[in-house]
């Protein structure tokens, strides 16, 4: 019986989904040029969307500039913070003497429990 039913239909095959009565956005073709390598890139974007500043080139990977009216646009300072890596958060918390001291106490005991685990009558080669 539930081979009867699914006959006649690929499963995800075909969409039963029509385009009748969907309107699209309207699109407007941006277009950027690498400083770089002169690699074009033209992307579409909604007609009411403020498209960015700078895209990645495709070509050689450094930022290409949006043009407006066949200029390239002049780029705008942002106040955006660069991102802060573990480093940075770390020096906020403690000082770099600090850091030193901690360091010198772990590979102290890191050194004492190696040693501990060896036999103290065998020669160290090497040393």
């Amino acid at each position: 019986m539930a081979d009867r039913s699914l006959r006649g239909i690929r499963l995800g095959a075909q969409s039963l989904q029509s385009e009748e009565g969907v309107v699209f956005m309207e699109r407007r073709e941006t277009t950027y040029t690498c400083d770089t390598c002169g690699h074009v890139t033209n992307l579409m974007f909604a007609a009411d969307a403020e498209p960015p500043q700078t895209w990645e080139c495709r070509s050689c990977g450094a930022d290409a500039r949006l043009n407006v009216d066949g200029q390239a646009v002049t780029l705008e300072a942002t106040d955006e913070k660069a991102a802060r890596t573990h480093w940075d958060m770390l020096l906020e918390r403690r000082t770099r003497a600090e850091l030193e001291e901690l360091l010198e106490e772990r590979l102290a005991f890191i050194r004492a429990r190696r040693g501990a685990g060896e036999d103290p009558t065998r020669e160290k080669i090497g040393a």
